[in-house]
């Protein structure tokens, strides 16, 4: 069984990464990504929609789990890192209809590196531009 990923995140539930490629421990009918930098009023984020371009990101699911891989990124841990920035993802739920704006969420992944684990954490928010 998948779990939702609205309970993963209010579970604390961690993913991590490795280099330009991110593991979510949760499945989601992803809408749109978007790439952003903390503490810069002059740089917007960066929108990805063509989610179905092989160049620009790759995604595969695996039983209880999600991979994403950006494809023009080298490091995120390195670019996002420290506070630098985040990934925000505008999901469903794995099945859920795509068409009804309340099953539409933002996800706030945070990079947060430890001695031993390359940690990403997650955060339901109302608003990507409202950070």
């Amino acid at each position: 069984m998948t779990k939702r990923f609205t309970d993963a995140v209010r579970n604390g539930n961690r993913g991590f990464y490795i280099r330009n490629s991110l593991f979510f421990p949760f499945h989601f009918e992803l809408i749109s990504i978007w790439l952003g930098k903390e503490m810069s009023l002059l740089s917007a984020p960066e929108l990805i929609a063509d989610i179905a371009d092989p160049d620009i990101l790759s995604i595969r699911e695996g039983g209880g789990y999600t991979n994403i891989v950006f494809r023009k990124w080298g490091d995120l841990g390195k670019e996002l890192g420290h506070h630098k920035g985040h990934v925000i993802l505008h999901a469903a739920e794995k099945g859920d209809d795509i068409f009804n704006p309340d099953n539409l969420h933002y996800i706030k992944v945070c990079f947060r590196d430890t001695k031993t684990y390359r940690q990403v954490v997650f955060e339901l928010i109302d608003d990507p531009f409202s950070l």
